[in-house]
């Protein structure tokens, strides 16, 4: 076997194969469009890049076989948080050989290590966590959009390395069909209509309005916890740009107190439910197919991509009110039958307690695992936050 770097349209068409020839018989999988991918390594195309750096690879055998593909990145904004500098590893995909992903990992941990790195986080993405970040290890069955997906038997491979789990991430089901608990739904309308609260949802029209409103209250909220950097504007306004096709402005709700950004709130529709028929091409006729499934409505899942709201509002009910507002809405696209809340950190009790209280049923559980380069230093798991309230 043999590593190969990907650096020219030959070795990146064998690192976009191998996922085919993992998930040929899996119809949970939903192939992601490749063009999403490379952006992710492409510089001009992914802030990430203007504090960090990518590089990827192919494991293959003698003959040319591809087995399996990684990539390893650096934030340096947020590497350096840690107590030990940690870069991140992902888009692993490999054949179930330990050999082939020992290869794998050791290289990533390598270049990690020749960048200053002391550990690396796995598998991870090479941008924001609410895209491809985690582990599947329990709940195999469809993914919400930009949530991972993977063989169980990745699981072993990752322990076998020397990976430990870091955190672990929940993602809860909500059954659009089943009214909301009536304590939560008494709570949620009273707040919801309180003076000095208003709601509003995203519009393409003021889009530079609503990234800062966004910006001001994912600082707000995430400012205490631990490996904190603000929101680069850019990454933001990177998503709304590739994401433009899916997003419904009704989905994004933004909560003011006197006019102050105080919560916000993203919901997509779940378009691997079309991937899944695109085999992650979009030419010509793959754009007319995306379309037409979208106009006829195939689409009946959707998934939260994230929740923020500024701490001393996140005991106010807000964010019930705005389940009110959103409920409402949804009453107009009876499509969609089922959400994806996803996911909550094991470190957030809030927000797991947050999908509880709307109905949300656990079924779902990815890992974000972490290895220490020193094998002799002890390890230690992500912190509960929010403990000292």
């Amino acid at each position: 076997m043999k590593i190969i770097q990907v650096t020219d349209k030959q070795t990146k068409k064998l690192f976009h194969q191998i996922p085919h020839q993992i998930y040929k018989n899996d119809p949970n999988w939903s192939c992601p469009l490749q063009g999403m991918v490379e952006d992710i390594f492409t510089p001009a195309k992914n802030p990430s890049f203007k504090n960090g750096e990518a590089c990827r690879w192919i494991v293959t055998r003698d003959a040319g076989q591809v087995l399996g593909r990684i990539g390893a990145f650096i934030n340096r904004k947020k590497a350096f948080t840690y107590e030990q500098p940690t870069g991140g590893c992902g888009f692993f995909e490999c054949v179930n050989d330990f050999e082939a992903a020992r290869m794998l990992f050791d290289t990533a941990r390598d270049w990690l290590k020749e960048c200053g790195m002391e550990a690396m986080d796995g598998p991870i993405n090479f941008g924001e966590n609410y895209m491809n970040w985690g582990l599947l290890v329990d709940g195999f069955m469809h993914q919400g959009f930009g949530m991972p997906y993977n063989p169980p038997y990745y699981q072993e491979l990752f322990l076998k390395y020397g990976f430990e789990v870091y955190f672990e991430q929940y993602s809860y089901h909500l059954d659009y069909s089943k009214p909301f608990p009536e304590r939560f739904w008494k709570i949620a309308g009273w707040v919801a209509q309180k003076p000095g609260y208003s709601f509003e949802h995203f519009s393409f029209d003021n889009v530079e309005k609503y990234i800062n409103d966004f910006c001001f209250i994912y600082d707000e909220a995430w400012r205490f916890h631990e490996h904190f950097q603000p929101l680069d504007k850019d990454e933001i306004r990177d998503f709304i740009k590739s994401s433009k096709a899916i997003l419904d402005p009704e989905m994004v709700w933004f909560a003011y107190h006197e006019g102050e950004p105080i919560a916000l709130f993203v919901m997509i529709p779940d378009i691997n439910q079309i991937l899944k028929r695109l085999d992650g091409k979009l030419n010509f006729i793959n754009i007319l197919k995306f379309l037409y499934y979208k106009k006829t409505k195939v689409m009946t899942r959707t998934r939260i991509l994230i929740m923020g709201v500024s701490p001393k509002y996140q005991k106010s009910g807000i964010e019930s009110a705005i389940f009110w507002h959103q409920d409402k809405l949804m009453k107009h696209k009876p499509q969609y039958t089922e959400v994806e809340l996803s996911w909550a950190g094991d470190f957030n009790p809030k927000i797991i307690a947050l999908y509880k209280s709307v109905g949300g049923v656990h079924v779902k559980t990815h890992y974000t695992m972490r290895y220490l380069f020193d094998r002799t230093k002890p390890f230690k798991r992500a912190p509960i936050i929010g403990l000292e309230e």
